[in-house]
């Protein structure tokens, strides 16, 4: 019997990138169609057979809900097709926590799902694509791989969807985890899992949202007023994230007019500009209103408010357990 095959969902991005030049420093994401790229994954002889579907060719940073909407239903229909063994998503690397993280949310976890990037266009001196996009072969084909819900693999490492972020603007080694750090190390031969799957068999945690509501994220700043988050319900906001300073923190002005937009039915959540940390929930969040975003990145938590919007989950103690989860 023929091994079940790998589905290669391509969105463009780096990974697909090229400058034209070895040495050039900007370059055209998404130059390479999945066909091509596909051919010359065949030569190296890794023994998996894949399949190309090419749904963009883009730029991470102008993806949104259509291409989402598309990834999810190309990936349930994968969930359902006996000769499919998991899904690789190759993906440009500024969006594709937020993409991962909204795929992990809405997707059970029967079969694997990866995404893969690179930071550096297919013709470029040290070009990571290729090895990455093997090494995401090896972590979609391992029998062990479900259950773990969607991974982000780059470099050498596999991260989980909720932990992964961008931590560097350029190099190879941009990605980082958070609380964890990696749960598996990947190679063209060979992928040692750190730990054992967490979430066998589970179904979707959410459903996709049929539309994504306006949830901005704020910025605070040194000198920042209430004027910011004004103008931001003001524009029809259905949920405000904030990137506040240390643990989430924001001038008293700002936090009163959050707190107002709270009593508005506005959720609000309070996470950090601060690369790492928890955001823990903080006595005076239950008289605010407030959502304490925890580990959650701010670009992470604006996607599991949409979704908790988008889902009918407006209530600061349920929205909370989502966050903990």
């Amino acid at each position: 019997m023929s091994k079940p095959h790998i589905l290669v969902l391509a969105t463009g991005g780096t990974i697909a990138g090229q400058a034209g030049s070895a040495t050039r420093r900007d370059y055209r994401p998404g130059q390479i169609d999945i066909v091509d790229f596909l051919a010359e994954f065949d030569t190296l002889g890794v023994d998996t057979r894949l399949e190309g579907r090419q749904v963009a060719a883009i730029d991470s940073a102008n993806i949104g809900p259509d291409i989402w909407r598309e990834l999810h239903a190309a990936c349930i229909t994968a969930m359902d097709d006996a000769e499919c063994g998991g899904v690789i998503i190759t993906h440009g690397t500024d969006t594709a926590e937020e993409t991962a993280f909204l795929l992990d949310l809405t997707l059970p976890t029967t079969k694997p799902v990866v995404v893969v990037g690179a930071m550096r266009p297919a013709d470029a001196v040290g070009s990571d694509g290729l090895r990455n996009f093997v090494n995401a072969v090896q972590v979609a084909a391992d029998p062990d791989a479900a259950g773990r819900g969607v991974m982000v693999v780059m470099g050498d490492t596999v991260l989980a969807a909720r932990d992964v972020r961008k931590a560097r603007t350029s190099g190879a080694s941009a990605f980082e985890g958070f609380p964890r750090g990696p749960i598996a190390l990947a190679t063209p031969s060979s992928v040692d899992w750190l730990s054992p799957p967490w979430r066998v068999m589970e179904e979707p945690r959410f459903a996709f949202p049929d539309t994504f509501p306006p949830v901005p994220i704020l910025h605070a700043f040194a000198g920042m007023d209430a004027g910011y988050v004004q103008h931001a319900v003001s524009a029809g906001a259905k949920g405000i994230v904030l990137a506040g300073m240390g643990e989430g923190n924001a001038p008293d002005s700002v936090r009163a007019a959050l707190t107002e937009a709270v009593s508005q039915g506005i959720p609000v959540v309070r996470g950090t500009r601060v690369d790492e940390g928890l955001v823990e929930l903080e006595p005076s969040d239950a008289d605010d209103g407030f959502i304490a975003a925890r580990a959650l990145g701010p670009a992470k938590a604006r996607i599991l408010l949409q979704v908790l919007l988008a889902n009918g989950v407006a209530d600061q103690a349920k929205a909370q357990a989502a966050f903990n989860h």
